[in-house]
């Protein structure tokens, strides 16, 4: 950070001593269980335990397996930080940092479907599943006008819904789908993207000015130090970038 941690900023970011950092195993690229020792490891883990290591306390991890239960833990004070993808539907009692990471979010239909391009999704008799409480869910709520959204349980249930004939469309995260289509035959990425997401840090608004200040100033340091490409590299992570600078007000 390039302000100085105060112990006020301490106290801010981790009230009972412990840095409880909420972590979302739904998005692969973010964070998954380490095959070995089955915990829970990837980007947004060691950015977690970067900002404790600054802070001079433990490290907690809260895990979820859906981005809206992460998100609800760290709204409703349960954990002390979160890795979100940014939204305005979920900008109520929460505080953003800019993002750290860009993903791409695409579609995924069956190889026979007419659908060739993201502008086609968008009709009268086209079902899309997504996750619900997910970033697609809330962009596609927002964006889709004549298409039908049909919200179930996480990558899987998206996955089962398109293969059982339930939905035309399965939308979510490009690399996901690319290996749901590598894995399964019969199925067909469109090409390109409908939404760049940009997944952020957060922290409960009532943390205060000064604290939502510190976490945005460690994610600007660990962007521009190479710490996120590095982790992007370690966990061998394809398809995500790292987000520019934020721009100064």
């Amino acid at each position: 950070m390039s302000s100085p941690i105060t112990p006020a900023i301490v106290s801010a970011l981790a009230p009972t001593g412990t840095l409880r950092a909420s972590i979302n195993l739904g998005n692969p690229i973010l964070a998954n269980e380490d095959a070995a020792s089955g915990d829970p490891a990837g980007v947004s883990v060691d950015l977690a335990r970067a900002l404790a290591e600054r802070l001079s306390v433990p490290i907690g991890l809260v895990v979820f397996e859906k981005a809206a239960a992460s998100v609800d833990a760290v709204r409703n004070e349960q954990a002390d930080i979160g890795f979100f993808a940014i939204d305005p539907a979920r900008s109520e009692g929460l505080r953003f940092t800019a993002p750290y990471v860009l993903i791409e979010g695409s579609y995924l239909v069956p190889a026979a479907s007419p659908i060739r391009r993201n502008e086609q999704v968008d009709q009268g008799d086209v079902r899309i599943a997504v996750g619900t409480g997910s970033a697609y869910d809330l962009f596609l709520t927002r964006e889709i006008k004549e298409a039908q959204i049909e919200r179930v349980q996480g990558a899987k249930g998206v996955f089962e819904s398109l293969h059982a004939g339930q939905v035309e469309v399965a939308a979510g995260i490009r690399q996901v789908l690319e290996a749901e289509a590598g894995r399964t035959p019969g199925l067909r990425l469109l090409p390109g993207r409908f939404m760049v997401i940009q997944q952020a840090m957060g922290t409960p608004a009532s943390r205060g000015a000064e604290a939502a200040a510190a976490l945005a100033a460690f994610v600007e340091e660990m962007k521009a130090s190479g710490f996120v490409a590095e982790a992007l590299a370690r966990h061998r992570i394809q398809g995500a970038s790292v987000a520019p600078a934020a721009v100064q007000a």
